[in-house]
Order: C-alpha cells, then sequence, then structure tokens
C-alpha cells in the first residue's frame, strides 16, 4: 500500500524538522552539557538518534551512515557521561543526521511498499525517533534557550 509509505514519508519529514528546530543555535559545548550532571545532553541524544536510525536505513535496503561500531557510544545501554570522550563534534553529528534524512527520503520515495515484516520494526522505530526528538526541546529548554516549537 502506498499509503503506509506516506503515513512513515510524513513522520520522517515531521521528525526531522522537529529535530532540526530544537538543536538550533546549540554550540559544541552546550551540546556537551549533562543536565543535572547526569541527564543525557543534546549531543547524546542527537548521536542515538542518528545511531537507530541506521537500522531503519537497513530495514530498508539502504547503507548507514556510519559504522555502529565505531560510534558505540551512542547506542541504547551505553552510559553517556562515561563515554564523552568518544562523542563526536555537534557539527559532525548534524552532517550525518542530513545524510540520513537524504537517504531515507531517496529510499522512500522509490518504494512501493513495505514488506509485511517490515511494518512492526520501521512503525516502532519511527516511534523511537518520535520520543528523543522531544526529548532533544527539554534538554533544549534546560539549557536555558527559548523552546522551539511553539
Amino acid at each position: 500500500m502506498k499509503k503506509d509509505i506516506e503515513i512513515i514519508k510524513i513522520q520522517i519529514s515531521s521528525n526531522y524538522k522537529v529535530i532540526l528546530m530544537n538543536i538550533e543555535g546549540t554550540t559544541n559545548e552546550e551540546a556537551l552539557i549533562f543536565p543535572n550532571g547526569e541527564a543525557n545532553c543534546l549531543n547524546w541524544v542527537l548521536g542515538h538518534l542518528i545511531y537507530i536510525r541506521n537500522p531503519l536505513l537497513n530495514i530498508l535496503g539502504e547503507e548507514s551512515v556510519w559504522d555502529n561500531e565505531k560510534f558505540s557510544c551512542y547506542n541504547r545501554g551505553a552510559i553517556p557521561l562515561e563515554r564523552k570522550d568518544e562523542f563526536v563534534s555537534f557539527d559532525e553529528l548534524t552532517s550525518y543526521l542530513k545524510q540520513s534524512q537524504d537517504r531515507l527520503e531517496s529510499k522512500l520515495n522509490t518504494m512501493e511498499s513495505f514488506n509485511p515484516e517490515q511494518i512492526k520494526d520501521v512503525s516502532i522505530l519511527c516511534f523511537h525517533e518520535i520520543y528523543h526528538s522531544g526529548q532533544l526541546g527539554y534538554v533544549r529548554r534546560i539549557l536555558g534557550k527559548p523552546g522551539a516549537i511553539k
């Protein structure tokens, strides 16, 4: 069904816009601040979003934008505060985000439908992205920046 592709295209596009709004104007230094000395920083949340976008790309038959082993500090279960020395710059992360967006949009624009076995994983990974893109908004506010979503 073409409708299922359209729904995911809208979610991926909307998520990308929310992510960009929530990280706009953030410096690399700000992105490394751990609220309350322990909550996940913007750098980790964005890196984690990209880390989990890679399996979404793979499910759709596309290549990852990075080597997940090299970027394992952004994996679920990693303790960001203990692995912050492994983080890449915020500018580099936004570049990987753009690459992942371009690949997702390109692939979704060529698809007619999902295979039945893809639907559950694609849905869960989209939900995951929605969840964390909202976290970016909260961390933004904690850093003293105005809310981006009006």
